[in-house]
């Protein structure tokens, strides 16, 4: 009986050891660490502005390409509204004292029998002329007859006659000067003036 208190003594010694600290402390947790940042304000800012950089030379480029597509439009109407007009424009001429269209001349006349047909809002008017040898009653009359006889051709192709005037000049307006079978030849011709619908000319 004389060794109890002494075996409980040694027991409660042993628990407050034990309580103290006497066994293996636990290694700490090692630190979480942070996710990388991939894009940053910055990086993304630069991004943004390098693809609106982009997006705008693109645009400035598709706007050059439409206005020159434009220009190289006008420009082609202008040339063909000028080709157009130049072949209206080109003259016939006649044998001495006839009024009569030359077998040369029909190409001529066929290519404005086609032009007025591409411009129905076209009118013109035809100028008869002749050399200077005739009095000036003979010349005005010959003169009608060579601008009628142009006139019936197209006329005969499909042109409404009330599109095409005639009017005599007879030797009144000679383009070349002199008493030469060059220059009566040359003054033997008839001329077509646009007088309605040439602002915006078709090519056939």
């Amino acid at each position: 009986m004389s060794r109890s208190p002494l075996i409980v003594l040694g027991l409660v010694a042993a628990m407050v050891a034990a309580a103290c600290g006497g066994g293996i402390p636990e290694p700490e947790a090692a630190p979480t660490p942070m996710p990388a940042t991939v894009d940053t304000a910055a990086e993304r800012a630069a991004a943004d502005s390098i693809a609106a950089e982009e997006e705008r030379r693109r645009r400035e480029e598709a706007e050059r390409i439409q206005r020159q597509r434009e220009a190289d439009s006008l420009a082609a109407l202008s040339r063909s509204g000028e080709e157009v007009r130049a072949m209206l424009a080109t003259m016939i001429h006649y044998d001495y004292d006839k009024a009569d269209i030359r077998p040369d001349d029909g190409a001529g006349l066929d290519a404005k029998v086609s032009i007025l047909q591409a411009n129905p809002n076209l009118r013109i008017r035809i100028h008869g002329h002749c050399d200077e040898r005739g009095s000036d009653e003979y010349n005005l009359a010959l003169g009608n007859r060579r601008a009628t006889a142009a006139k019936q051709y197209l006329v005969n192709r499909g042109i409404d006659a009330s599109r095409i005037e005639t009017q005599s000049w007879g030797e009144e307006r000679p383009i070349a000067q002199g008493m030469t079978e060059d220059a009566w030849a040359q003054n033997r011709r008839a001329e077509f003036e646009i007088v309605a619908g040439g602002d915006a000319l078709m090519r056939p």
